[in-house]
């Protein structure tokens, strides 16, 4: 009986002392209660969700729905650091345990707080947004991923000031390492500052179909920090170097006013004087009565041509030149068919005929007598 006597003195011993001198009912009890506020963190957030979705279904802006969508992560996360923090104040601690725990208490904090505004990005995002017409839709995309890298970089600092970890040396040897890095990074910075170049400049935006001579013609679909991806019209996808935009010239197709048409229309020489002008005027006036050119003659690019230009070798040629008011492709190249019908309508109207690249043999017939002579030199 002494033995068990003992062994029973001895577990309530331990149960007291517990852990690093903690009272083992005490630690059971702050467990209980952190495990509480874990399970109840997600009726909790639904409550508190449920709460603002009301309030928020009475305003007409979808600006509130987002941030009530966005922050229900870090309103998870409340009940975990508010259930530490119970757990942690029930249990009596010795003064260097709870300054440690102290700093889990803050480090905690600091997370929600860093994390609540990392996620306040998104619906920040709609008011930078509206300055879409005066930025570029990439500069605003990165204008907000450099915005949420600035609050993760922020929220790090202070956790590690918390802990006693001195940021200001810690940046003094990334300076150094930086510049090494930087050394054999070149290409990376040099992609960098042109990319930046490119969005402040706005020399193309996402969704632009661009020509970058002797590297690739496309639709732009992602603008990055070091490359460009542009989608080919056969839908191979291109990463071009930013920096290959600032050696090279930009063709911007997206930008133009007016799809140009300039054909030369070679006709018959059987054709008469008549005939061309009639041609030529029918032609003009047809362009001039649609209302798919643009005929104004307020510009170079608002005015057409339909002028008799030059003899070639097999053809009289015949200049047409317009510019369509529509810069659609699929528009741009059925205008063009329907010119091209109108314009063989005329012609053949006017009983005339294109030329083709042709050649004439005259044959000359000898008389009797160069024959005879002929025959002597034979």
């Amino acid at each position: 009986m002494s033995s068990i006597k003992d062994f029973i003195e001895l577990f309530n011993d331990v149960w007291k002392q517990g852990i690093f001198g903690i009272n083992a009912s005490e630690i059971i009890i702050g467990f209980v209660i952190f495990l509480f506020f874990y399970v109840l963190r997600r009726l909790f957030a639904r409550f508190i969700i449920g709460r603002l979705n009301k309030i928020v279904l009475k305003s007409k802006t979808s600006i509130d729905d987002t941030v009530v969508e966005v922050i229900e992560g870090p309103l998870k996360f409340l009940p975990v650091v508010i259930g530490f923090f119970v757990a942690s104040s029930y249990v009596e601690l010795s003064s260097n345990i709870q300054n440690f725990i102290d700093l889990i208490n803050r480090t905690l904090i600091t997370i929600f707080i860093f994390w609540l505004l990392h996620q306040l990005t998104v619906p920040f995002a709609f008011l930078v947004k509206s300055f879409e017409e005066k930025l570029t839709t990439a500069l605003v995309d990165w204008t907000l991923k450099g915005l949420k890298i600035i609050i993760i970089v922020l929220g790090i600092v202070a956790i590690l000031e918390l802990w006693g970890i001195k940021v200001g040396p810690v940046i003094a040897g990334l300076g150094l390492f930086g510049v090494a890095v930087a050394l054999g990074a070149q290409d990376l910075f040099k992609n960098l500052i042109s990319g930046i170049m490119i969005l402040m400049e706005r020399r193309f935006k996402i969704g632009d179909v661009i020509n970058i001579k002797g590297e690739a013609e496309g639709t732009v679909e992602q603008i990055g920090f070091r490359s460009t991806l542009i989608r080919e019209f056969n839908s191979n996808v291109v990463t071009v170097p930013n920096f290959k935009f600032a050696e090279q010239s930009v063709v911007n197709h997206s930008r133009r006013i007016h799809r140009r048409i300039r054909w030369i229309v070679g006709l018959e020489y059987r054709t008469s004087v008549d005939q061309l002008k009639n041609i030529r005027n029918n032609v003009k006036k047809f362009i001039d009565e649609d209302e798919n050119f643009a005929n104004d003659g307020s510009s170079y690019y608002k005015s057409s041509f339909v002028r008799i230009e030059n003899f070639s070798d097999s053809s009289i040629d015949m200049l047409v030149e317009c510019f369509t008011k529509n810069s659609n492709w699929s528009n741009f190249i059925e205008i063009k068919e329907k010119l091209a019908i109108r314009i063989k309508e005329i012609v053949e109207k006017e009983n005339a005929g294109f030329a083709f690249p042709s050649q004439s043999i005259y044959v000359e017939s000898f008389s009797n007598n160069n024959s005879e002579i002929l025959k002597k030199n034979k």
